[in-house]
């Protein structure tokens, strides 16, 4: 049971540490706008992160997965940190929470 507490508070925190990075088109973190599908911690606090972009041919494609990387590797509590991406399902505005929507005057 521990590691599934412990994974589960190590996910919060990446969590707000992926409200931190902010797509460069849109002024809403990664996070709100739902381009993260999943964050998988294993037992040795190495993390895979699934993430999408707003397009396949997004500008930051290449730097924002390495932001995500370099943010999530710097946490004291992660061994390793490695960032997949994928279009599958393709992100569309529907994935934002709310709190983007509201701010991007979409609501």
């Amino acid at each position: 049971m521990e590691h599934a507490q412990n994974s589960e508070v190590l996910g919060e925190k990446i969590v707000r540490v992926l409200k931190t990075i902010y797509d460069p088109e849109i002024p809403v973190d990664i996070y709100e706008l739902g381009l993260i599908y999943d964050v998988m911690v294993n037992e040795d606090n190495e993390i895979k992160i699934l993430m999408t972009l707003t397009t396949p041919n997004c500008p930051v494609a290449e730097s924002l997965p390495m932001e995500v990387e370099e943010k999530v590797k710097s946490m004291d509590e992660v061994k390793d940190c490695e960032v997949e991406i994928t279009f599958d399902p393709p992100w569309n505005q529907d994935l934002m929470s709310e709190e983007a929507k509201l701010e991007l005057g979409m609501l």
